[in-house]
């Protein structure tokens, strides 16, 4: 365990004993709230590591790589980021996901382009985004967001 992760479980230790001496109910309230909430997402990400786990078994990164990579930079860049529009994966899962490519041989700018999109564009929330903020806030967000992933892999692919 690094230094910084070790920091934050310490802190974290002793916060939650300061507090639960300053008021124990509210304390085992507020914990007992967090167990609860993190049960009813926990199904929801296992659901997502087990699709992941079966799509990286079904069609293995060095396929990925194959099928992304053996195109031109920008073609491969506008699937990337296209795939990463319609696909739902928490960013936790995707950041190895994204480490697992690139090692079989993605290019920076396609992986990067996939990343950006999957966490900033969300054409699966559409219909919520919609339903709370209006269709034309949900539409000019996602295509604002799209063309800002586009430009970000564009700037990655020259830096690295």
């Amino acid at each position: 365990m690094d230094f910084f992760t070790l920091s934050i479980w310490i802190l974290t230790a002793l916060l939650l004993i300061i507090f639960f001496i300053k008021d124990k109910k509210k304390t085992t309230d507020a914990l007992k709230k967090a167990f609860f909430m993190g049960r009813g997402m926990a199904l929801s990400i296992f659901g997502v590591i087990f699709a992941i786990g079966l799509l990286l078994a079904l069609l293995p990164p060095e396929e990925i790589a194959h099928i992304i990579g053996g195109r031109n930079v920008y073609v491969a860049t506008i699937l990337a980021a296209a795939f990463g529009t319609v696909t739902l994966i928490p960013a936790f899962i995707a950041f190895p996901l994204i480490g697992t490519l690139s090692s079989a041989g993605v290019g920076i700018m396609p992986a990067v382009a996939f990343l950006t999109t999957l966490t900033m564009v969300g054409v699966a929330t559409i219909p919520l985004e919609t339903r709370e903020f209006g269709l034309k806030f949900a539409l000019i967000r996602n295509g604002l967001s799209f063309v800002f992933a586009i430009a970000i892999a564009l700037v990655m692919g020259v830096i690295l």
